[in-house]
Formats: C-alpha cells, structure tokens, sequence
C-alpha cells in the first residue's frame, strides 16, 4: 500500500498486540499513505478493534513497531490525538447536552476544533443546534457525532463500525458527509465495517484481517490486477476446479451461474473456458479467510 516516497501516515511493522491471554493481532505490518481511504475487513474477533485502539493509543503493542503520524500512539497519545479521530462503533454523546452544547465543549477541550465547520457541517444533517442528544435517532446522533469530528483538522480519522444499525438512508448520508465534506486527498480514513458492498466503490485500499494474521494488504487497483475471476458454465466446472482455484461459488443470472476465483492469471486454456470478470471484494474476503468447513466450493 505504499504509493508515496514521503512518510506515511501510519506504518506497523511485526506488530503483536495481546487482549488478555490471546494473541489478537499477530505480526502484522502495513502502511497507510496519505490521501487514502481504507477497509479494514475481518470476521468478528479478527482482531480489527484490538489493532484501531493500538492506533490511537488505547491498548499497547507486545512486539513489533506503530508509528501513526510520526508519534508512538501509547507514549505521545494526548499529542497524536490532536491531529488523529477515532469513532468507536457506538457514537457515545451526553444524553442530556444540547447539539451547541457539545460544540461550546468542543471548542473548549481540542484546540484544532472550528465551531463554525461543525456548525456547516450539521447544516448537512436535520440535526438542530438546540437539540437534544435523548431526543435524536441513532442515525442523528451518530450523524452529529461525525460533523463534531470533522470540525476537527485533523489527518487520520478511524471509524470503528460507525454506521451499525443505521438505516440504508443513514449510512448513505454518513458515507457522502464524509467524503465530500473530509476527505481531500491529503487526510486518510480507516473503515472498518461489515458493509462491504456498501463501501466497496469508496475505498483505494484493503486491510483484511484474519484471527490476527494480516492476509492481505493491497490497493484496489492492484486488487483487479493481482486476481482473476472467471464466471463459466457449469459443465467446465471440473476443469476449473483442477486449476485450484482459491475460491468457487455460485453468481447472479446471465453470467454463466458459476465462477472460479484465481490470485494471479490461470493457464491460457483455463482463461478460455469462461469469462473474466471483476471479482469483487467480498469473494475475495470469503476467499481469504473462509474455514475449510464454510467452504463454498460444493455445488
């Protein structure tokens, strides 16, 4: 994921990090470059959150190296978090504040915070300035919570979950805030959701996770170059199985019906049994991390 000469914005290298008695995340290493946007996909207990709060300095690494925007999250924290946003997977705001409320907090407590760019940012929103937090929707709270971080000038920002149980409407009028109003192309963002679908066409790279272990690290530009879904008829469907693909599975109507997943190009003569196809990110996750009793290879 390196695409810049200059410091990336975060770099692990053989990170470790220990939640109680187990290895959560184990030798990991990765950077993310400025102006990216990045999933972080892993199943539930991958070891996603445990590496966010490394990150921002919550828990501290076993082994390995962290370095996000030059400073050691644990030791240099209280500094790091002027310029670096973490949303947890549940937007905890005082039930009893009023939205100006937290603004006038804010402005108090971050010195990098602009009351005016959260005020035109919750003009996006139908969220009010006399509101109070008790009396908005978990997709107002969490929307407000979003134009209160983003006032902030800040140059990484990790979303852990931030759209759970929204609403499709909710998620998508989070997604445009934070692209439109956020993103630009100097800051970058860290996403991990299980909305995959959702967020597929907004990201430039993946991190995926898989009971600790890193297994793949890569932009999606490389991704479409790097792996080769074919979709064919299932009378070939033996021959594409002795290719030994990573993954098979069944696909929508009008493309054959089933398709073979392969990290790099098959043979010529396996490549004409089908036709290419994008895979897409979901595929490749089940590719990557599925257990051999989930596998979906069986017709």
């Amino acid at each position: 994921m390196n695409t810049a000469a200059e410091e990336p914005l975060v770099q692990a290298s053989g990170l470790c990090v220990n939640y109680g008695a187990r290895r959560a995340v184990d030798d990991v290493s990765f950077t993310i470059p400025k102006g990216r946007i990045v999933g972080l996909l892993g199943h539930n207990g991958a070891g996603k959150t445990t590496l966010m709060k490394a990150m921002v300095g919550l828990v501290g690494a076993n082994a390995g190296t962290l370095q996000v925007l030059g400073l050691q999250p644990r030791q240099q924290r209280v500094q790091l978090l002027e310029s670096a946003c973490y949303i947890p997977d549940v937007a905890i705001l005082p039930r009893w504040a009023r939205v100006q409320d937290l603004i006038t907090l804010m402005s108090g407590l971050h010195p990098r915070f602009s009351a005016d760019r959260a005020r035109q940012l919750l003009r996006r929103t139908s969220v009010a300035m006399g509101d109070k937090v008790k009396s908005l929707s978990k997709g107002m709270v969490v929307q407000a919570h979003l134009a209160l971080v983003a006032a902030i000038d800040a140059r990484l920002m990790i979303l852990d979950e931030p759209t759970l149980g929204l609403d499709v409407l909710s998620r998508k009028a989070f997604y445009e805030m934070l692209i439109d109003e956020w993103c630009d192309g100097e800051r970058s963002v860290l996403i991990s959701t299980h909305q995959v679908e959702e967020i597929e066409n907004l990201l430039s790279d993946v991190l995926m996770l898989n009971e600790g272990k890193l297994v793949l690290s890569i932009s999606l530009e490389d991704m479409d170059r790097r792996f080769v879904a074919l979709s064919h008829d299932a009378n070939v469907a033996e021959q594409m199985a002795a290719a030994h693909p990573l993954l098979r599975y069944r696909t929508g109507p009008g493309t054959g019906g089933n398709a073979a997943l392969f990290d790099g190009p098959p043979p010529a003569h396996v490549q004409a049994l089908g036709q290419r196809m994008r895979p897409s990110l979901v595929d490749l996750f089940v590719a990557l991390t599925r257990k051999p009793e989930l596998d979906r290879t069986q017709f």
